[in-house]
């Protein structure tokens, strides 16, 4: 490459204030750093859509295939700004700044009090998208007037940088701004960066090329997005609390984000407690037990010296467990520590869940239900010598979403049947066999695959609130009025009922789970494959 002096103007235009090669490095620096606000935007839409919306491959897929097809667009358009590179850029990278900065507000705004997210998210990735693949072209017609390399390096150097600060913002998302700042505020202070990079370099590096008419627009845009952004983040804090209030209602008592969820716990002083994950009630206390009932005293027909709960980090199964006096030990296998915590601390949930963690046979351990299941089996059970659990709860969340997915494939139920010891119950949570039917019964046939025999059974007919099968809406709608259940045995059909020294509970009766099997039978969908982790099956 051939340097020219600063007072050589190259290429023609105005003559710049640094060396070619000096121009040339400042010009790649505000490529990568405009990659990686770039990404982050990206990361930010598909994650805050997956946690508003749900479904985090569908939502994934969207932004991604929307966001790539603009990227096209702002290709072609920008060729419409070449002949004015430098002010085209400055103006493009402040609109991203403040697109890419408010896109998480205003999705999440747009859900809460709106109800609908979806076309925020198609507007945003187009929007976003168009203008990423706009600083491509306008910045190739920059940095030629610092290079006399030919076109093809010079396009080399461009998408080394990009695809560099790409991988730096694709890795910063999920480990700095996440855990140290949040989505909200992360967004704005992405696009903050995004700002002073894009308007820096073009009013600083590029200055002799803008007319003075030019440069004071510039510089008012930008001071405007970053006054913007600044506001916008003093008041962030006020923004999450208004939504809370307008989710939750006024009775937010705990609301904290974790590096696995949100967790917020209303009422319990003059209101019944909820408890909610990333928005979706878990636990009402108006009508929890009827689930926690039905899911656990059925398994519990027959020996139960050791229980194994995968999930209900809450206590709210232990407790049904521990009802059984002949119970010697329960561990609780929960991936979020700070439920437990919660569990054990928060006055009103530990009222609730009887203080089970104070119990001496109750271990909580900390991982994913699945890794620590493949742990437990490659060790030969949870001590050696085989198996070892006498029933195993699979409180887990809803089947059907694509973060569970695992947690209900063929290769989970074949890890669960190397911790049961003979003649071991597996109790599992399938969802609404009303609403959910090919889910439901999805569940069912992934079980038999993995050399289970089932028995279906639902509770029905409970009050609105607890949302632990489908989950129940923002303003409070139950989805659904009933929760299925699998009761399953290596090998056998186990048979409904509850143990012969069961304690008098306050929904249960041994012909309502029999009338509740036929009842889930009339929905039996069959033919339907088994779920694996490489083909999930799950549909509505």
């Amino acid at each position: 490459m051939i340097e020219q002096s600063v007072s050589s103007p190259p290429r023609g235009g105005a003559r710049l204030p640094v060396r070619a090669g000096a121009g040339r490095y400042l010009i790649l620096t505000v490529v990568f750093i405009c990659a990686a606000c770039g990404l982050v935007y990206e990361l930010e839409l598909v994650a805050l859509a997956s946690y508003l919306i749900g479904d985090s491959v569908t939502q994934a897929s969207v932004v991604l295939s929307v966001m790539v097809f603009a990227m096209g667009v702002g290709s072609l358009l920008a060729k419409r700004l070449r002949c004015r590179a430098a002010f085209g850029f400055g103006l493009l990278e402040a609109v991203l700044a403040l697109l890419g900065g408010c896109s998480a507000l205003v999705l999440y705004a747009s859900f809460i009090w709106l109800g609908e997210s979806h076309y925020a998210l198609v507007g945003f990735s187009l929007a976003i998208g168009v203008l990423i693949g706009a600083e491509i072209p306008l910045l190739m017609a920059l940095i030629q007037r610092f290079s006399r390399q030919d076109a093809q390096g010079t396009v080399a150097d461009l998408f080394a940088a990009d695809y560099v600060g790409a991988l730096v913002g694709g890795l910063a998302f999920p480990f700095l701004l996440l855990p140290w700042l949040g989505q909200l505020t992360g967004a704005l202070l992405t696009g903050a960066v995004n700002a002073v990079a894009g308007g820096g370099l073009v009013l600083w590096l590029f200055r002799r090329d803008l007319t003075a008419h030019s440069r004071w627009v510039l510089v008012t845009v930008n001071v405007l997005v970053l006054a913007l952004l600044a506001t916008a983040a003093v008041l962030v804090d006020d923004f999450e609390r208004a939504a809370r209030r307008a989710v939750y209602g006024d009775q937010v008592r705990v609301a904290v984000h974790t590096d696995v969820q949100e967790i917020v716990i209303t009422g319990g002083r003059g209101g019944p407690l909820e408890l909610y994950l990333d928005g979706r009630l878990r636990v009402s206390a108006r009508d929890e037990f009827r689930y926690h009932e039905a899911l656990v005293h059925p398994a519990m027909r027959g020996p139960h010296a050791r229980v194994l709960i995968l999930g209900g980090g809450d206590g709210l199964a232990a407790r049904e467990v521990l009802r059984y006096g002949d119970v010697r030990e329960v561990t609780v296998v929960e991936l979020d520590p700070a439920v437990v915590r919660l569990a054990r601390t928060d006055p009103a949930l530990r009222k609730l869940n009887g203080g089970v963690y104070g119990d001496g046979r109750v271990r909580a351990v900390y991982a994913d239900a699945f890794t620590w299941l493949r742990g437990a089996g490659d060790a030969g059970g949870v001590g050696g010598g085989g198996g070892v659990y006498d029933v195993v709860i699979s409180d887990l969340p809803n089947p059907g979403v694509t973060a569970s997915t695992k947690l209900y494939s063929e290769e989970f139920y074949g890890l669960a049947t190397r911790v049961l010891a003979d003649g071991g119950r597996l109790a599992v949570h399938a969802g609404s066999p009303a609403t959910q039917r090919r889910t439901y019964w999805t569940v069912d046939a992934t079980l038999r695959a993995a050399g289970f025999g089932t028995t279906p059974y639902h509770a029905t007919g409970w009050p609105s609130g607890f949302a632990a099968g489908p989950d129940r809406v923002k303003d409070g709608t139950p989805a659904v009025s009933d929760w299925g259940f699998e009761l399953a045995e290596v090998g056998a059909n186990p048979g409904l009922g509850l143990a012969r020294d069961a304690p008098r509970l306050r929904s249960l009766e041994g012909s309502m789970l029999v009338a509740g099997a036929r009842g889930v039978e009339r929905t039996r969908v069959r033919g339907l494959p088994p779920s694996t982790l490489v083909h999930p099956r799950y549909g509505g």
